[in-house]
């Protein structure tokens, strides 16, 4: 479950980047619009799901209070998923090492 809050991660923090470094660009300094309503719906779109997959994802895998609280903080920064990401990471090898050992 893990793996898929990462991808999802991964792809609100791309959206992310095309609505701050694309498409408000174009918006403000060149006077075009265009790419704002459907770049930020996707953000959008993506930030919900991203939000909803640390609800469905993170329940009983060990994760603090910090934790969850720096992962949805992260959702409001800049690149902050990719930062994120090393401990969603590492926490997810760690519940791979402790599932082959009980195997």
């Amino acid at each position: 479950m893990l793996r898929l809050f990462r991808f999802v991660a991964l792809i609100e923090g791309i959206t992310t980047i095309a609505l701050f470094l694309v498409a408000m660009p174009m918006k403000y300094w060149l006077g075009n619009p265009a790419l704002v309503p459907p770049v930020g719906m996707a953000h959008g779109v993506a930030w919900l799901a991203y939000v909803l997959g640390m609800l469905a994802c993170f329940p009983g895998k060990g994760f603090t209070v910090w934790q969850w609280v720096r992962t949805f903080l992260v959702a409001f920064v800049p690149f902050g998923t990719f930062l994120n990401d090393p401990m969603i990471h590492r926490r997810e090898k760690d519940l791979q090492g402790q599932a082959a050992l009980k195997a």
